[in-house]
């Protein structure tokens, strides 16, 4: 192949060819967990797992005790085990794709029992309704949007249905990314469980974000909804896992290996690097280091006297950076998970707040956004906010000077880049 000769190229093509389309940016939303942003950041041990294993070859299906062919989610799969008691547990590439590997699984061909109330609709405008679809089930609906009862899924339950009618499994969806206040009612998990088991259907729960820990407001842990009784588990690696993008089905085992052996599964499943860096943050989890290693925990956890500290620190240091003509100051804010978590969660935080004479604070992000580092922030009025707590969730352990000295030029180059305000 020889390289494009053209005599006249295109700034567009110009751009295309010097740098980069997927870069590094600075985040200071106040969203940990920012789809847009490529959600939580790695730690250093999974970056060095994925960087080696980049590097050559590795085992990824071969057994080193036969010297036969093996199953790479042997990579992940006994430390699945351990952190959520399932009895089995397998990996594919996002948190959609395991629930359609579940549904595809389980109901190809028949009926999926699910509430009016969890008929979510995730990031990039995704619904579950969609899904059962593409995963060949067909959609039952039972109860209201704000009130579904057990009996709602027993009288259905109870009425004869043969081929496509079939019930052939009961779907629970965690209402993660949005809240139903007031008049509402749901049965409890267990209660769901035992109905199911009654009637030889597997219980199917989508978690979302998949906790691991207890900690998170309105978020039950993988385990506590496996010992309630759910049969297969779904949740996200990217998420509050703090992984790289992947999707987890974890439950018992004869369930799990049925999935396994769909053709589905192939197609869905994850890559040597995924597994690498995704077994590192499991291992973080396992060990108690989560708090401390994990950019996303360790950010979430620091305590809010903390976060002002840092904030002061980095107005400081910016204000060494640049020149008078920029106003800095912090102001108290609140942060939030992101991810699909509850919406109702804020973390008390703080930023650094900055504004200039000859810029609005729309101007100042439009130019940020196309700096030598892209920032994102908050836009208030004439002012641009800068939340520590996602500053430093992407900063790797830096410094307030080390993250002021990546942000200065940031904002000379926005300066530069955009008429100035009259």
């Amino acid at each position: 192949m020889r390289a494009y000769a053209g005599s006249r190229l295109s700034r567009k093509c110009l751009k295309l060819v010097q740098g980069p389309i997927l870069r590094r940016i600075l985040n200071g939303t106040g969203v940990l967990l920012h789809t847009g942003a490529g959600r939580a950041p790695l730690p250093a041990p999974a970056l060095q797992a994925m960087t080696q294993t980049a590097r050559g070859y590795c085992n990824l299906e071969v057994s080193l005790a036969t010297g036969k062919r093996g199953s790479r989610q042997e990579v992940v799969r006994p430390l699945l085990r351990w952190l959520t008691g399932a009895q089995d547990a397998l990996v594919v590439n996002n948190g959609a794709a395991a629930v359609l590997l579940a549904l595809n699984g389980v109901a190809r061909g028949r009926s999926v029992l699910v509430s009016r109330g969890e008929l979510v609709e995730i990031g990039g405008g995704f619904r579950i309704p969609e899904v059962l679809t593409a995963a060949g089930a067909r959609l039952c609906e039972v109860g209201t949007t704000n009130r579904t009862h057990l009996r709602d899924y027993a009288e259905v339950l109870a009425q004869p249905r043969r081929g496509q009618q079939a019930i052939a499994a009961v779907l629970h969806v965690h209402r993660s990314n949005f809240a139903i206040v007031g008049f509402t009612a749901q049965p409890e998990l267990a209660e769901l469980a035992a109905l199911a088991h009654r009637h030889d259907l597997p219980l199917v729960c989508d978690l979302g974000s998949g906790a691991l820990h207890a900690g998170v407001r309105g978020e039950p842990t993988v385990a506590q909804v496996l010992e309630a009784g759910a049969d297969l588990v779904t949740f996200s690696g990217d998420k509050l896992i703090g992984g790289p993008q992947a999707g987890v089905v974890v439950g018992k085992a004869p369930w799990v290996a049925k999935l396994a052996g769909r053709p589905l599964a192939r197609a869905l499943r994850v890559d040597s690097l995924v597994l690498a860096g995704l077994e590192q943050v499991l291992r973080l989890h396992l060990t108690g280091h989560a708090d401390r290693d994990l950019p996303v925990a360790a950010a979430l956890s620091q305590p809010e006297a903390e976060v002002a500290l840092r904030a002061q620190q980095l107005a400081t240091a910016l204000r060494g950076h640049l020149d008078q003509a920029w106003h800095i100051a912090v102001e108290p804010s609140e942060a939030h998970l992101g991810g699909g978590t509850d919406p109702l969660v804020a973390v008390p935080s703080h930023c650094v707040t900055l504004s200039h004479a000859a810029l609005s604070g729309t101007a100042l992000q439009a130019g940020l956004r196309e700096a030598e580092i892209p920032v994102l922030g908050r836009v208030r009025g004439a002012w641009l906010w800068l939340d520590l707590r996602t500053l430093q969730a992407g900063s790797h352990g830096q410094s307030a000077e080390q993250i002021a000295a990546e942000l200065a030029p940031s904002l000379h180059d926005a300066l530069l880049r955009t008429p100035r305000s009259t």
